[in-house]
């Protein structure tokens, strides 16, 4: 079973609480979910980082063969 030492760190990003922080991988959609609910009254303010997501979507597409 893996354990939060086992898993990535992916930044995450707060401009509105001018914050940034790590979490592991497995747990960023609770955390962020957590965080958004408890300070921004549900809406999506923080997030990760675009950089990475595009990274990671960029990764999923070739993966996919959708850039072919």
């Amino acid at each position: 079973m893996s354990t939060s030492e086992d898993s990535p760190d992916v930044p995450i990003i707060c401009p509105e609480c001018e914050t940034t922080t790590r979490i592991p991988a497995e747990d960023v959609a609770d955390s962020l979910e957590r965080h958004n609910e408890r300070l921004h009254d549900g809406e999506e303010i923080a997030h990760v980082d675009p950089d990475l997501a595009e990274q990671l979507q960029n990764l999923v597409a070739e993966d996919l063969g959708l850039l072919d």
